[in-house]
């Protein structure tokens, strides 16, 4: 699958179809980081993209 995400001016345009989206914050796990998600997703495939920092 091939997808196409274009980037202009700092506006994010897709050409896919999503379902929805949610924001979450990265939080310490271990010696790594984590993002929690919703529960129905489990099992399915997510894109992150990283903020920059405000």
């Amino acid at each position: 699958m091939v997808r196409k995400i274009k980037v202009i001016k700092n506006k994010i345009s897709f050409e896919e179809e999503f379902e929805g989206m949610f924001e979450k914050k990265i939080t310490k796990f271990g010696t790594g980081a984590k993002i929690d998600a919703p529960k129905e997703h489990i099992g399915r495939g997510v894109l992150v993209f990283i903020k920059k920092k405000d």
